[in-house]
């Protein structure tokens, strides 16, 4: 079994990674579609959910691959994760979204430090980043259940799917969230908006775990996720 220290390292570096894919791509989509929205939210789509593949296949073993707060949670929540634990796990995701939207940021040339002036807010919003949450920890404990070697594809097809699907354009991440925050770029989220963001991700994440719970009740998953 990895150390504590590997784990927690394996949520740094793959939650890092996640936001160098979700802001880099955005910086690139928003230099090459020409002011065509659509294009560049397309070309910002697609390797964000190939990105979140390769990592749950990557550190999935290590780690269980959360990169994401709200996931951490659930499993808590689930008895399956400690409070110790989920604590190193959360703080090694946010700082690792930091360091991946300036990782982002430095590969483009651009300032490093920054703050979104990009406005996102308004219920149709936050309630979208509830459906979006919701359905992503969905998507995870029904595959853990029947099928958890699909669990990396799952994930990846879902977000993707999301994007388009929600106002918000599917954070359902807080450290996501955060670390959007500090990036004046295409994926950007202004900071006034993070708060509701984070509280609505969480509220789906909440419903998620007790649905699952009830839906999958009598199922035993195949492989942990810590």
């Amino acid at each position: 079994m990895p150390s504590p220290a590997k784990r927690a390292f394996a949520e740094w570096l793959g939650t890092a990674l996640l936001l160098a894919a979700v802001v880099g791509s955005g910086i690139m989509a928003q230099r090459l579609s020409g002011g065509n929205g659509a294009l560049a939210l397309l070309c910002n789509t697609i390797p964000t959910g190939a990105i979140l593949v390769v990592l749950i296949l990557i550190f999935g073993p290590v780690s269980g691959a959360h990169f994401n707060p709200a996931v951490t949670l659930a499993f808590v929540w689930l008895g399956e994760l400690s409070w110790r634990r989920a604590t190193v796990y959360i703080a090694a995701q946010v700082a690792g979204a930091i360091a991946g939207a300036w990782t982002a940021h430095l590969m483009f040339e651009l300032p490093v430090w920054q703050l979104s002036q990009t406005v996102r807010s308004g219920g149709g919003q936050w309630f979208a980043e509830a459906v979006a949450t919701f359905g992503l920890l969905l998507a995870i404990m029904g595959c853990r259940a029947h099928a958890p070697a699909s669990v990396p594809y799952a994930v990846g097809l879902y977000i993707t799917s999301a994007y388009w699907f929600t106002a918000s354009t599917s954070f359902a991440n807080p450290a996501v969230t955060i670390a959007r925050s500090l990036s004046d770029t295409f994926s950007g989220i202004a900071l006034a908006g993070v708060p509701a963001f984070v509280a609505a991700q969480f509220a789906g994440a909440a419903a998620a775990t007790l649905l699952a719970g009830w839906i999958w009740d009598n199922d035993q998953a195949n492989t942990s996720p810590t």
